[in-house]
């Protein structure tokens, strides 16, 4: 069964995954004007049942079943990564349009067998990365294109806080694949690329095991891009760096930092540091997310992410596994070759 994608009006969303990470797309589709919630599955009936009740959407007790409803125009998968494969392959194979959260899978096979399925079905597919959407990211790329910074010299992401995992299934590596590094760094992943472009090698080292779990907790990543930029990531459930800044970038001619309550550059020329935006707004981000992915639905806009951008996340973060495990640069070997990550180029180009 196709679902039919009508333009301008407001599609019909279904929310595969009742846990923490639907809460926030539950706050942000009460804010979303092209989209609104109708449908909810989880195994668990009584949390999708829950989540249901506060949105006035219908709950399924599993995928095939809502997929079989007729009910929805668009899907959102938030379940463990586990999942995602068979999930995504089963409503882009009826033709309904799939937007599943990072990390999309353990493996390239199954990634690519995804993207295969939405050409094939004419089904448009993007991966879940919210901070792609912040508004302060999407100023800093415009400020770094402007070439207000000059040449792109460093790339940091920090993404460090005191987390106990050791009852979540983010830490159980048939789960979830891995611990810190394919969690937080599936993000940093996707918003390395988006400003330095493709990577080419991966260097990655554990840090200590601090909560005993069986998937590293810490990790120091160095990248390098094809364009010569060199790109850094510190991630860790066990520690914090109390950074007011989660992304910083050093040009040969300024600095940019993003973060969390504001956002900042200053130049060469100036010792001033100038205000671009106000802060990370996480519902904001999810609102945008929505909204692109409707508007991609219906033809008005292209993807922020694509397909090719998703394989590619996957592609360095198995690269990034394979150093670990060799302690050793490893190449990530990459479909994308030379070609720039802009994240823009739209479902057609996936």
């Amino acid at each position: 069964m196709r679902v039919s994608k009508k333009r301008g009006a407001s599609l019909r969303f279904g929310l595969v995954g009742a846990g923490r990470i639907a809460q926030a797309y539950a706050e942000a589709f009460a804010k979303t004007p092209n989209a609104h919630l109708a449908a909810v599955a989880d195994i668990r009936l009584e949390a999708a049942e829950r989540l249901a009740g506060q949105t006035g959407a219908v709950a399924y007790t599993s995928p095939t079943e809502l997929a079989e409803s007729g009910r929805v125009d668009a899907v959102i998968v938030a379940t463990p990564p586990v999942c995602h494969g068979s999930i995504c392959i089963n409503f882009l194979q009826r033709g309904i349009p799939v937007l599943c959260e990072k990390p999309v899978t353990f493996d390239l096979e199954t990634a690519r067998k995804i993207r295969r399925t939405s050409r094939e079905q004419g089904a448009v597919f993007t991966m879940g990365s919210k901070f792609r959407y912040a508004e302060d990211v999407v100023r800093a790329r415009k400020m770094l294109d402007s070439g207000i910074l000059g040449q792109m010299v460093l790339y940091e992401n920090t993404f460090m806080s005191f987390v106990d995992m050791s009852n979540r299934w983010n830490s159980d590596p048939s789960v979830s694949g891995g611990g810190v590094f394919i969690d937080n760094g599936t993000h940093s992943v996707d918003i390395m690329r988006y400003f330095i472009g493709p990577l080419t090698m991966i260097h990655v080292v554990a840090g200590p095991e601090i909560q005993g779990l069986p998937v590293e907790e810490t990790v120091y990543v160095t990248a390098r891009a094809a364009q010569g930029a060199i790109g850094r990531m510190d991630l860790s459930w066990s520690m914090n760096k109390h950074c007011d800044d989660y992304i910083s970038i050093y040009g040969s001619e300024g600095v940019l930092r993003v973060g969390w309550k504001g956002s900042f550059y200053c130049t060469k020329a100036s010792s001033d540091w100038v205000q671009f935006g106000n802060g990370y707004d996480k519902v904001q981000a999810f609102c945008d997310q929505i909204s692109n992915f409707s508007a991609a639905i219906q033809g008005i806009e292209p993807l922020v992410i694509d397909a090719a951008d998703a394989i590619a996340s996957v592609e360095v973060i198995q690269a990034g596994y394979a150093s670990l495990a060799l302690n050793s640069w490893t190449a990530v070997c990459s479909e994308e070759a030379s070609v720039t990550a802009t994240g823009s180029t739209g479902f057609a180009a996936a």
